[in-house]
């Protein structure tokens, strides 16, 4: 195992002197190695990631026509959702318009009900005040009646004999017969 480390260890004291060896001058030896590394990468990866650049900007394109899709998609459903949206403002609106002039309108028929009501019910009052004026006038003239009655019976008794009374009695059957004769 020396002996192989040992060598290695020989490779770094060669000389320079136009013989093949390892440089281990690490300013040197970068650059230039960076360089063809780079190289063999432009030269042999230049197809592959020419590839990958393309397949990526074709799923970036993909992704663009897509959202773009999307979008004209979107706006025309917002276009759509934004008509029924004002068609639905003037249905409210025509509806709103329709309750106010429905609520006025039956507003100005109870109203119109109402004082009909109010008067059929003065009517009303109006006749039972009357009907009940001709009452009470009529019971006043029955007892007046009665009285006045009552009084000239009082007055005819003491004021009548039985003669006076027969006579006023005979006259006015005869009168009474008289009446009939003139219907018949």
């Amino acid at each position: 195992m020396k002996n192989v480390t040992d060598s290695f260890v020989s490779l770094v004291h060669w000389p320079f002197a136009g013989s093949f060896g390892f440089n281990t001058d690490i300013l040197a030896t970068n650059p230039i190695n960076l360089s063809v590394v780079l190289g063999v990468l432009i030269f042999f990866g230049k197809g592959v990631l020419s590839d990958l650049l393309d397949n990526r900007k074709l799923r970036i394109l993909n992704s663009i026509r897509n959202s773009e899709e999307l979008q004209g998609g979107a706006v025309e459903r917002l276009e759509k959702a934004r008509a029924r949206l004002r068609k639905v403002e003037i249905e409210a609106d025509q509806f709103r318009v329709n309750g106010y002039s429905e609520i006025e309108r039956e507003k100005f028929n109870l109203i119109n009900s109402i004082s009909k009501t109010l008067d059929q019910l003065e009517n009303y009052k109006n006749e039972t005040i009357h009907f009940e004026q001709q009452r009470a006038i009529n019971q006043v003239r029955q007892r007046v009646f009665q009285q006045a009655l009552q009084g000239a019976l009082g007055t005819l008794n003491s004021c009548l004999n039985k003669e006076l009374h027969l006579r006023t009695i005979s006259a006015n059957i005869g009168m009474f017969g008289a009446m009939k004769e003139i219907t018949d």
